[in-house]
């Protein structure tokens, strides 16, 4: 699966040089305009690296940044981008959690090469599956819900982990019982797919009308992003 980044820039133009830039390189890039939209695509979507400008509207690059880093269960990268070119400027970059700083203007095979170099760092904190802001951490044994942990049980997350490697794809609960006991649990009963589905939903579904888990009928279970 492909690892996800942000990219955080007012400057449309720029902004889209970037995600093409970083697309071309086998990347899925998110990208949002100002700190209120990049806000709410990081909860969402759980970027493995943020490239962050520093003047940006209404909330500050500065202010983003430690808004990052502040996130419970949080182990995202950040790249700041700025016309400040001092080296002071660079040392308060680093201070403030950046894990790399590139000064305007700049060319965009070198931010692609320092993206690589800072995920060659951190990327064993990127192994992770994220869709509408949930996520789980089959390294970690954690799964959050928009940035907050969710407790599931063993066979809670294996279930989970599972249809969430395969979206979109239906499983028996045949095939599932094989997951959660492989080794043929005779006690085992199909309906027992059935309750651990239930408590999933419990979990991680906000309505009844917005199912994650989707049942299909004569067939089985699927995750649905």
């Amino acid at each position: 699966m492909k690892q996800t980044l942000l990219v955080v820039e007012d400057d449309p133009m720029i902004r889209n040089l970037i995600r093409l830039y970083l697309e071309k390189a086998d990347y899925d890039v998110k990208t949002a305009g100002d700190g209120e939209e990049a806000k709410t695509i990081f909860l969402r979507d759980h970027p493995c690296l943020v490239i962050l400008d520093l003047m940006l509207p209404k909330i500050s690059g500065e202010e983003l940044c430690q808004w990052f880093r502040d996130q419970e269960n949080n182990e995202v990268s950040i790249i700041m981008l700025s016309a400040k070119a001092s080296t002071n400027d660079k040392i308060q970059g680093l201070k403030m959690g950046a894990d790399g700083y590139m000064t305007k203007p700049f060319e965009p095979e070198e931010l692609v090469a320092q993206v690589e170099a800072v995920l060659r760092r951190t990327g064993q904190f990127c192994q992770k599956i994220a869709y509408g802001g949930l996520c789980i951490k089959p390294r970690k044994g954690e799964v959050l819900l928009y940035n907050q942990p969710i407790h599931l049980t063993k066979h809670e997350f294996t279930l989970l982990f599972y249809l969430m490697e395969h979206p979109n794809q239906v499983f028996s609960r045949a095939d599932l019982l094989e997951q959660l006991y492989p080794y043929g649990d005779r006690d085992v009963m199909d309906r027992t797919i059935d309750a651990h589905v239930k408590k999933l939903r419990e979990k991680i579904e906000e309505s009844s009308s917005q199912r994650r888990l989707q049942t299909v009928r004569g067939m089985g279970y699927m995750f649905v992003p």
